[in-house]
């Protein structure tokens, strides 16, 4: 719901809220705030409260580093009492864009990147992309110095009802909060791998998905630690099991009615959604460095484990990196299954949203839907569909971004230069590490 900025004063009154936390992300997406006492609310309402820029990843240079937060009052909530039950009073929170002291938006602010997509959109006549995320994360146990392990004593499985550990007791706790904090869920279950579970929300218009996302996080890890257990969103924790994606159901609507079915088509699918898919395949190598970005991210996305590795679409099957669900009418969707849940929700989305709409401006047709399995399709048949692979390495993908003019203008300058000079960084520190797997090899062989 949409809040005023008198509303919101008058919620804050009446709640004995105590702090407000102004809210924002870095390029790496990782959630970063501002926290203010009662005395500043009126100030940080007005967006009047700067911060150092040149200290969060990827902002500012030291000598241009004051920014401002102004606040979004649509995103205005009170945190429940399970997250932030510590006896010190109330805590409320606002998503803020990040600005220049002259009050012009900062390029550098992932936030604005999406807004702008979002921009672009609207001007081909549509009215918004709606996307519904999939986020799955591990519970872990801590060790006896409350630092992070990869253990769990969770013996569960797919849907299984009862987890033999406190697994499913934070699983609970964690929908009663985001309930309280007015999220939909549609489902909340265990996964395939032991320690592993999903929770699924409501589709929404693309900039509250991605503001959901970043809150869900923060309140998934929350929960986590209250219940004496790490949540982690890292793709690929323990090998030889499942990873952890983030699937993300994506339509377009126009005239408040789905762009993406057409009842006479063929799949009923519009030629909208038949151009949008079209661009996500198009851009699919440029845009995984940010809806996979990290070193980890590509352990996942290695086949046998139902992460995608291939570029194709498919009408029924999983082994597609975009399958359409049987759903029509209002639920319409493409579901495109390679992201996962590190990636930056603002800047994955921008990039999803910039493929499509390059797809759309430019009337491009994907392929045959591949019916098929495509991991049981030899190299031979793939290359006769014309199917590519994913890049295989972080680095492969920063490639690939560096080659993709339309991936590339949707971030604009700043942050495309801050990007690929952070995961380049990345990847050359994992590059000349020395691992667990290369000592257990040569180290008493050679």
């Amino acid at each position: 719901m949409g809040y005023s900025k008198t509303e919101i004063q008058s919620i804050l009154r009446n709640e004995d809220v105590k702090f407000l936390r102004l809210q924002f992300t870095d390029i790496l997406g990782l959630n970063k705030n501002v926290e203010v006492p009662t005395s500043q609310f009126d100030k940080a309402l007005d967006g009047e409260i700067m911060f150092d820029g040149s200290s969060i990843q990827g902002f500012t240079r030291i000598e241009e580093s004051d920014m401002l937060l102004k606040p979004d009052y649509d995103t205005f909530l009170v945190f429940p009492e399970i997250i932030e039950g510590n006896g010190r009073g109330k805590v409320a929170r606002l998503i803020c864009d990040v600005a220049f002291p002259d009050g012009a938006p900062f390029t550098g602010d992932p936030r604005y990147v999406l807004k702008r997509q979002i921009e672009r959109l609207k001007q081909l006549g549509f009215d918004n992309l709606y996307a519904g995320p999939e986020p799955e994360f591990f519970l872990f146990s801590l060790d006896a110095e409350g630092y992070a392990t990869t253990e769990t004593h969770d013996a569960a499985g797919y849907f299984d009802l009862a987890p033999v550990d406190k697994g499913e007791e934070a699983r609970r706790d964690m929908v009663n909060a985001l309930v309280e904090m007015g999220f939909e869920i549609e489902a909340a279950h265990h996964e395939v791998a032991p320690g592993q579970h999903e929770i699924d929300f409501k589709y929404e218009d693309v900039l509250t998905t991605a503001d959901n996302i970043a809150t869900f996080k923060l309140v998934v890890k929350r929960i986590a630690l209250n219940h004496g257990l790490h949540a982690t969103f890292m793709p690929k924790p323990v090998a030889g099991i499942n990873g952890s994606g983030m699937h993300t159901h994506l339509s377009l609507f126009k005239d408040g009615e789905n762009a993406f079915y057409d009842e006479k088509a063929k799949y009923q699918l519009s030629e909208p959604a038949l151009n949008f898919i079209a661009g996500l395949l198009a851009h699919a190598e440029g845009m995984v460095a940010l809806t996979n970005p990290l070193v980890n991210s590509y352990k996942r996305l290695t086949p046998g484990f139902e992460a995608p590795t291939n570029i194709a679409w498919s009408a029924s099957n999983r082994s597609a990196m975009i399958r359409i669900p049987a759903r029509r009418g209002i639920g319409t969707r493409s579901e495109l299954r390679m992201p996962d849940p590190s990636s930056n929700p603002y800047l994955a989305l921008a990039a999803m949203l910039a493929a499509g709409i390059d797809g759309l401006e430019n009337k491009l047709l994907p392929p045959p839907a591949i019916q098929r399995n495509i991991y049981h399709m030899s190299v031979r048949d793939r290359r006769k569909h014309k199917i590519k692979e994913l890049p295989g390495t972080l680095r492969e993908a920063v490639a690939a971004l560096k080659k993709d003019r339309v991936i590339k203008e949707a971030l604009g300058e700043h942050i495309y230069d801050h990007f690929i000079e952070a995961k380049t960084l990345e990847f050359d520190a994992y590059r000349v590490s020395v691992h667990d797997w290369e000592l257990d090899r040569y180290l008493a062989e050679y």
